[in-house]
């Protein structure tokens, strides 16, 4: 039978198709892309009872910068031309309490060769043993950063071993990224949030990948970020991205393990003897990209191991930027944190006697002083963002209890036309940000941390008074 693929203006023969992926010409040996070796014994699978007939698919369409497009057009299950339009709002609830193989083999059942699995070479490495035990094809990618951690790279090449599959990666544009570091440096996240450098990086990418599907599969969980997360469907249609079709609500989002713990996932992984990269016995829990990954201490929340220096609840690269719900959506800034609306009227917050509330110029006044009467704790805050609210009990109890004790607590309305100042002179980074004010020394020193808490604080304070 000869396989042709579809590629801008050409038709390529199966002949000189396997001689160009340097694989046999005998296709029940090949690994082309998504297809395993089918003669593995890991894991007791019946793959006689999953083959059919195959045939090109979309020999028609073309996939311009889509994952792969070789080993997306070369066979596929038979599947009809026509499918009705599928509730997936149903679909979900009535997938609630399914296990995650269960999902994963209905996702690739319904939509063959047109939709891959997301892998960042972390835990998710669970997904690709999932659909092995499916017994069905199934297709890999992932988003090669170019700021990746070693062991992250050396799992790849590991996964691609024990699994028989080439991993189709996706990589960012080379000269957005050459125009990022020359006008901004190496490591402007730092200053400036994540979101920019993750959108040329990893957003941009995914985007190509996912107009040549029409469905992927990723591991998010409920239980992994605080914020963004917790309210994640086992399958829903992808509030961002479009697929190959085209226009909203073409492209389709699994996530197979939403309603799974996470120890519960590394149970799986252990008992099932998946290879996994080895900076989680580091410390390392959630992985991303080396400069902006780092171990997390014994109950810490495994995001907080993710840009540290920005807001606990609302950690999104931008590949799940549709966790985020709308209203935060619409106050979100490169940071992370709210951007205000000047003309919105909100109540304000830190009320209390004990909570000095600080103009411009007092705020400058404070900054400027070398040998100040008293060392000060001040927060940088709007009223509007979440996380300045879910602080303010704390924050609040923590002035009641240093009244008296030399501290003095005050709070900075840094939002506005105050932001810049904010950030130029004070540091400001999201809000909120808490500064602290040294009795003998005009440099304020900043929170390092996301604990909040009154014990936290009052640990920083008395460090440094």
């Amino acid at each position: 039978m000869a396989l042709a693929f579809t590629s801008s203006s050409s038709t390529v023969s199966s002949s000189s198709l396997f001689s160009r992926l340097g694989s046999s010409t005998d296709t029940k040996a090949s690994q082309i892309g998504y297809l395993r070796n089918l003669d593995r014994s890991h894991g007791v699978v019946n793959l006689t009872q999953r083959r059919s007939f195959v045939r090109p698919i979309n020999a028609g369409l073309q996939r311009k910068d889509s994952i792969v497009t070789l080993a997306a057009t070369i066979v596929a299950p038979e599947v009809e031309e026509k499918e009705k339009e599928e509730d997936y709002a149903e679909l979900a609830r009535s997938l609630e309490n399914a296990s995650p193989l269960e999902i994963m083999d209905k996702a690739l059942e319904k939509f063959g060769t047109d939709i891959a699995i997301a892998f960042s070479g972390a835990e998710d490495v669970a997904l690709i043993e999932y659909a092995h035990l499916t017994g069905r094809p199934y297709r890999v990618f992932s988003l090669d950063t170019g700021r990746l951690n070693p062991e992250t790279y050396k799992l790849f090449n590991a996964v691609e071993k024990h699994y028989g599959i080439h991993i189709e990666y996706m990589f960012p544009d080379a000269v957005e990224v050459q125009a990022l570091v020359r006008t901004k440096g190496l490591f402007s996240f730092y200053e400036d949030g994540h979101q920019e450098c993750c959108r040329v990086r990893k957003v941009r990418p995914l985007r190509r990948a996912l107009k040549g599907l029409r469905a992927w599969i990723t591991g998010q969980r409920k239980d992994q970020s605080p914020g963004t997360r917790s309210e994640v469907p086992v399958v829903q249609v992808d509030p961002v991205f479009e697929g190959m079709d085209g226009g909203v609500g073409s492209l389709v989002k699994w996530n197979p393990v939403a309603n799974v713990k996470g120890n519960d996932i590394w149970n799986f992984l252990r008992t099932m003897n998946v290879p996994v990269n080895s900076l989680h016995s580091q410390g390392y829990v959630s992985i991303g990209c080396e400069p902006c990954t780092r171990p997390v201490l014994p109950g810490q929340h495994e995001r907080e191991g993710r840009w540290w220096w920005e807001d606990a609840k609302a950690k999104e690269c931008g590949l799940h930027k549709g966790n985020i719900k709308q209203e935060d959506a619409a106050n979100l800034n490169g940071n992370g944190a709210a951007q205000a609306n000047g003309n919105a009227t909100v109540a304000d917050i830190f009320n209390t006697e004990n909570v000095v509330s600080l103009s411009r110029p007092g705020i400058e006044n404070l900054a400027k002083l070398e040998n100040r009467q008293e060392p000060w704790l001040v927060v940088l805050y709007a009223p509007w963002c979440r996380f300045c609210q879910a602080m303010e009990e704390s924050y609040v109890d923590l002035a009641d209890k240093l009244a008296g004790s030399g501290v003095k607590v005050g709070k900075f309305r840094a939002d506005g036309e105050q932001k810049e100042f904010a950030k130029n002179e004070l540091e400001l980074g999201s809000f909120p940000t808490i500064l602290f004010f040294p009795k003998h020394s005009s440099r304020p020193i900043k929170y390092p941390s996301e604990k909040r808490d009154v014990d936290s604080l009052m640990a920083f304070v008395n460090a440094l008074r």
